[in-house]
């Protein structure tokens, strides 16, 4: 795309010096990075940061109608997990729907009265033990006719709308990021100051940002940075409700539930005593407590995804990519390399961020809103006036140029990354890399290059029997052949 031209150019400005010059600045740069490695350990701490408030704890509810949900959809979802899961005592099926055990016990009066369940005796005769039940003949035909419906067993859906205030009191936009927290988080990827300046208003925003530059620069491992930046936790249900249907929202392949003592801390498992559920205590046990969403889509990244997928086998909905990053971070890599057209990407996603709200729509064609937080973060290598319109790059609140390293950041990456590497890197060897082989071979320097041969480097020794591993001009030249193959 000729629009590229300005990447390739800045990358080209940096091969261009006397040798010379390159060995003084070699020897400047490896000599403050050594400065920097050999500084005494917390002789000048930085500034603790500021201790992050949590999101309202969702209650237990108290009663059924707190529950949001219609009487018919509980016991229905009652007798299933009767049925499916083969249950009898109450305390096992409160643990199975994941609700307080005196709401379980007031549905089974319900289905009692109403002849759906009847009662076994207690375990062993045991007059301490829990009582039993088990469905009636009238109650499996309601359980096999709920499951008709829909197979969907387990966790009590959240009403959308309860789950809507709750999202609104755990915004991605609450939680204030500071320097001291994103130099840390990035302190691995050795990246220009500036660029620091511009991530950390950009991440406060809780908006939208485009990282764009040549690519091997490191906007997918800033997208990645900017997940582990933030430190506060949010409450997820386990599946949504509307209209009677169920949306399974909580995915642990997405989603990192807080255990242990990062639960009881927020006040998780309040409601726990030997590992079951007590009554009405702590909070609403239908919400698991995760940290930040974080979400990273790339080319296979597909406009169904952004809309309810409907199972009619089980006719059971999921939510959708950008429901499940809710109060997190959505990032869209390789932006411009999905089968959509980018406009039409990010105007799906871009409308409903701005409004913080979305539209949803069931098999039934009803529509419904659902709230729309997160961080949304574009990264591409594609130049963005060749993605978008430019009144879509308007709707973009910060825009953010990852560029090709000049000579002096390369050889601090070079050298940090040696570093964390256990190789050691001299001048002459480094001047080597800048002068035999960027410059004479009018080869691009990109930040990525420094690790690829580090890690070239102690494969090539390993393979060898070299110990300790090392950089060299011979092991250089092997790694190189990797990293800038022969057409």
């Amino acid at each position: 795309m000729g629009a590229a031209q300005p990447f390739e150019e800045a990358a080209d400005a940096a091969v261009s010096a006397e040798p010379v010059e390159v060995m003084a600045l070699v020897a400047e740069e490896i000599g403050a990075t050594a400065s920097t490695e050999a500084a005494p350990k917390g002789t000048a701490p930085a500034a603790a940061a500021p201790a992050v408030a949590g999101p309202a704890t969702p209650p237990a509810p108290q009663a059924l109608a707190d529950l949001g949900i219609e009487i018919e959809f509980l016991k229905g979802l009652l007798c299933k997990t009767i049925y499916r899961m083969a249950l009898q005592r109450p305390s096992a099926i409160a643990e199975a729907m994941r609700l307080p055990p005196k709401l379980v016990t007031d549905l089974i009066e319900i289905l009692k009265e109403q002849r759906l369940i009847e009662a076994m005796g207690q375990q062993d005769g045991l007059v301490t033990a829990e009582m039993r039940w088990s469905l009636t003949g009238k109650g499996r035909e309601w359980a096999l006719e709920a499951l008709a419906q829909s197979a969907y067993v387990g966790a009590c859906p959240v009403p959308m709308d309860q789950f809507a205030r709750q999202a609104a009191t755990q915004s991605i936009a609450q939680e204030v990021l500071r320097r001291e927290g994103m130099e840390k988080v990035f302190r691995t990827l050795t990246l220009p100051e500036s660029l620091i300046r511009r991530l950390g208003p950009a991440a406060n925003s809780g908006t939208s940002m485009l990282l764009y530059g040549p690519p091997g620069n490191g906007k997918s491992s800033i997208a990645e940075g900017l997940c582990r930046a933030y430190g506060a936790h949010v409450w997820l249900p386990h599946a949504l409700e509307v209209d009677g249907q169920v949306i399974t929202l909580y995915d642990p392949a997405v989603h990192r539930a807080l255990t242990g003592a990062e639960a009881r801390a927020v006040g998780a498992g309040a409601d726990r005593e030997d590992g079951k559920l007590r009554r009405g205590r702590g909070a609403d046990p239908r919400y698991i407590p995760c940290k930040r969403p974080k979400l990273i889509a790339g080319g296979e990244l597909t406009i169904e995804m952004l809309d309810l997928a409907y199972s009619p086998v089980s006719r059971i909905y999921e939510a959708p990519l950008q429901l499940k990053a809710i109060g997190g971070i959505f990032v869209v890599d390789d932006f411009g390399r999905q089968r959509q057209h980018p406009q039409e990407l990010m105007n799906r996603l871009i409308v409903p961020m701005e409004n913080r709200l979305d539209f949803l729509s069931l098999q039934s064609g009803r529509k419904f809103e659902v709230p729309f937080d997160g961080l949304l973060v574009f990264s591409t290598n594609i130049p963005p006036s060749d993605l978008v319109d430019e009144a879509a790059l308007r709707r973009l609140r910060y825009k953010i140029l990852v560029d090709s390293p000049d000579r002096a950041m390369f050889i601090r990456i070079f050298a940090e990354t040696a570093a964390r590497a256990g190789l050691s890197l001299d001048e002459d060897l480094m001047t080597h890399v800048l002068v035999d082989r960027y410059d004479g071979e009018r080869r691009k320097m990109q930040a990525f290059h420094p690790r690829f041969l580090c890690d070239q480097a102690h494969a090539i020794c390993a393979y060898e029997g070299i110990a300790p591993p090392r950089l060299s001009r011979d092991i250089v030249a092997r790694a190189w052949e990797n990293l800038f193959p022969v057409d």
